[in-house]
């Protein structure tokens, strides 16, 4: 009875929230990407929440870590160990953050959790009782305790019914962050009815880099309970002690850069046979005090979960509406609102309700001059489109996140790493991602930080080869420095084989991308001797060109420090010098100077065969993913930049035809509807512009390329100037423009000004389910191009 007392009890909570009527929220699917490699995660968070609150589940048969998936969610697992309260969503490496999982558990604790079979201690669960939305995860456990979770921006919330007719524990596997820690602590206090604690992790891709597997951060926690309950015990490593409140001890990495087995510590705690418990908990990055106001703040004593899940919902109805769509099918408003709210997870507020948080020299700081300290920027992935949109429809946030990557890197010896997660400086891939993203957070309306001194900042790294640089710590993936390897680039002025980095092509066609951005930069602050010395040096990926590579023709080749080309017979299929890609991907990656790419490649003409060749087989058919080295992979990130090429070459319909037909081929609504990691949302950012019809191809500018719109009517309400586009006659077989009119004015373009970014304005489309051939076909209405200085 008291068990269909707890379900019936979560199903009024939800039923409480669903008065409020429906918004954007009811459009998400949060299991979007939780199996075919999407990494994401269905649990209860708030746009950029700190906290991040979902289940850790069971592994897949044959996996060696104890995660079930990056996001510690993979469909296809049947099993959950507990409820972690921080995520990544998206993340390629395996494993991050999952700290602090809490399981409840219808047995008796015998034996220690660290060294029982992981199994004893979880529970199966079927997918017919499991719900979630943005800021709510509900299940049913086959064990009996029915489960609810919700957050604010630093606590999670928790409800657990336990059933009747066994016993009610509550296990803190407070060393079990996902990838290991190396400490943990755990207090349990019945008089005060809280448990506290912490836990040091880090190890972010440590198993592939064995000079890399440390900790970087420390969370603490606070959970407070409103019921009574009598202290279990703790154990630590194999040793169970039964009445202990105390414990210590984390994983381990291990030889292999995950947890060992049989190591580590928690506590559990025990309640009444059929209790219902509710149980609020806060976190910091700084100390247990901030927690506890971070709690205090957020979800006072006294708060209830429908309360939590009525706010929450209310944020992300605000969040997700603030770009209101009309029309297309319920399928594509439900994975383009998914995409949105995929793109609104990180990066994650890092600071507390004091405006402290902990640097990355090991120091409290506090947020000055923006209003919030974010961390987790996977800059490899993000500076290509996400934080372009963040800031396009946030100025004010895109600031604070500029200013949070500025402060890093002054915490940082003034290194802007490639991919931080919390306060650790990782190394994760390749390329100077930092000057890009500091650029288009720039250039999209993001003005309110220390610009002056991150142009500065950025400008030394790129001129001044550090101690760093030149190490090989942590190579090929994690390596140390902002631009391994400077002293070649400024040397040769390419990348050669063998040099520090990852990926010699690949290094330096991402180089060419970050001195573009510093160059956009450099003409922003007025310095136009700099501009055109990095407008030069963006130009250098031509010295990896080889017009005759192949006999179907040129293409980026990896090249040796003497000059020489790596391989006389050249194959694009060839991914040693490349990173995540192919030579026959790569070669597109000069998004800032296609007409001189084309040149290159003999001119227009014999660029389009290129592209054609690129996206679809020999048969016609579309060849956007999964369809071997030779074609794109728009599933990551070096080819999505490609379709947009066309603009550029006189036939934009073949732009809006092919991402049409990718957004319809890889994204779906369903749980294996991202083909690919989505990298932080980095790749539904992609999805997002493009149902818009726009995109910011250029690394550092804020121009879009035009594709067409996927809705008959988008409203985007930002700061400085709302957008409306209007598509008569959109639908998903319909993507070919035959008419625009931009505020009111016959539009022939292909492209939009950076104006319209910055101030908004009104697109009107006519649409077709006919290629148009003719508009945007002049060549004087190409999108512009930026080569070398004359």
């Amino acid at each position: 009875m008291r068990k269909i007392i707890a379900v019936a009890t979560l199903s009024a909570a939800l039923a409480a929230v669903s008065a409020q009527g429906r918004g954007p929220a009811d459009e998400v699917n949060p299991f979007i990407g939780t199996t075919n490699g999407g990494n994401t995660y269905p649990g209860a968070t708030l746009p950029l929440g700190m906290v991040a609150f979902s289940p850790e589940q069971t592994p897949l048969a044959g996996r060696r870590y104890l995660m079930a998936a990056p996001g510690g969610y993979e469909w296809r697992s049947n099993g959950i160990r507990g409820f972690s309260l921080t995520h990544l969503s998206g993340t390629g490496c395996l494993g991050a953050s999952g700290d602090i999982p809490v399981m409840p558990v219808t047995v008796p604790v015998e034996l220690s959790p660290s060294s029982a079979p992981f199994t004893m201690y979880a529970s199966l669960f079927r997918h017919s009782d499991e719900a979630a939305s943005p800021d709510w995860y509900q299940v049913k456990l086959d064990n009996g305790v029915a489960v609810a979770l919700s957050a604010t921006l630093r606590t999670g919330y928790a409800r657990f019914g336990y059933p009747a007719d066994k016993p009610a524990n509550l296990l803190f596997r407070t060393s079990d962050s996902e990838v290991g820690s190396t400490a943990a602590t755990i207090e349990v206090d019945p008089n005060k009815r809280e448990v506290t604690g912490s836990v040091t992790s880090g190890n972010f891709c440590g198993y592939l880099a064995p000079d890399r597997r440390e900790s970087y951060y420390t969370l603490h926690f606070v959970a407070k309970f409103d019921q009574p309950f009598t202290v279990g015990g703790a154990w630590h490593d194999a040793q169970l002690n039964a009445g202990a409140r105390q414990a210590e001890g984390g994983t381990g990495y291990g030889d292999r850069g995950f947890p060992p087995g049989g190591t580590g510590s928690g506590a559990w705690i025990g309640f009444a046979p059929g209790t219902l418990v509710n149980m609020r908990v806060g976190i910091s990055y700084v100390s247990l005090a901030n927690a506890r106001a971070n709690l205090a703040a957020e979800s006072p004593e006294g708060t209830s979960l429908e309360q939590v899940h009525q706010a929450g919902r209310a944020a992300w109805n605000a969040r997700l509406g603030e770009v209101a769509i009309t029309g297309g099918t319920k399928d594509e408003r439900v994975v383009f609102t998914t995409a949105l709210y995929h793109v609104l997870l990180e990066p994650n507020l890092y600071s507390d309700v004091n405006g402290q948080y902990l640097g990355f020299d090991g120091k409290v700081h506090k947020v000055a001059p923006q209003h919030a300290q974010y961390a987790n920027f996977s800059g490899w992935d993000v500076y290509r489109s996400q934080l372009q949109l963040l800031t396009w429809l946030d100025p004010r946030l895109g600031s604070d996140i500029a200013q949070s990557l500025l402060d890093q890197a002054d915490q940082n010896g003034g290194v802007w790493d490639r991919w931080t997660h919390l306060t650790g400086a990782t190394s994760v891939m390749n390329g100077d991602p930092a000057a890009p993203a500091i650029a288009a957070i720039y250039a999209f309306g993001g003005r309110t930080f220390d610009v002056k001194h991150a142009y500065a900042s950025l400008l030394r790294a790129a001129t001044v080869p550090t101690e760093q640089d030149l190490s090989r710590r942590g190579c090929p993936v994690l390596c140390v420095g902002e631009r391994p390897g400077l002293d070649q680039w400024l040397k040769l002025h390419y990348m050669p084989v063998g040099a520090p980095g990852w990926g010699s092509a690949a290094d330096t066609m991402e180089l060419a991308s970050a001195d573009f951005a510093v160059a956009q930069l450099a003409r922003d602050m007025g310095d136009g001797a700099t501009e055109r010395r990095f407008l030069v040096r963006a130009s250098w990926w031509r010295n990896l060109f080889n017009p005759n590579a192949a006999p179907e023709g040129g293409y980026i080749q990896p090249r040796l420090a003497d000059g020489s080309w790596k391989a006389v017979d050249f194959n694009v299929e060839n991914d040693d010098d490349y990173v995540e890609g192919s030579g026959a991907q790569y070669l597109w990656m000069v998004p800032f100077d296609p007409a001189g790419l084309f040149a290159e490649l003999g001119g227009t003409p014999k660029a389009v065969a290129r592209l054609d060749r690129f996206f679809y087989r020999p048969d016609g058919t579309l060849a956007v993913t999964k369809a071997g080295d030779s074609h794109a992979e728009l599933d990551n990130e070096p080819s999505i930049a490609a379709p947009w090429l066309y603009d550029f070459a006189g036939q934009p319909w073949k732009t809006q035809e092919l991402v049409r037909a990718a957004m319809k081929q890889i994204w779906t609504n369903a749980r294996d509807g991202i083909s690919g990691n989505d990298d932080l949302g980095e790749m539904s950012s992609w999805y997002v512009w493009a149902a818009l019809g726009l995109y910011p191809v250029y690394p550092g500018r804020a121009e879009f390329v035009l594709g067409s719109p996927l809705f008959e009517k988008t409203v985007i309400a930002r700061p400085g100037g709302r957008v409306t586009i209007d598509a008569t006659g959109a639908g998903t077989d319909e993507p070919y423009v035959k008419a625009l009119t931009v505020n009111g004015k016959t539009w022939t373009k292909p492209w939009l000004p950076a104006d319209f970014a910055r101030q908004g304005g009104h697109l009107d489309y006519l649409l077709s389910n006919r290629a148009d051939t003719a508009w945007g076909s002049a060549p004087q209405d190409a999108p512009p191009s930026f080569g070398p200085p004359n």
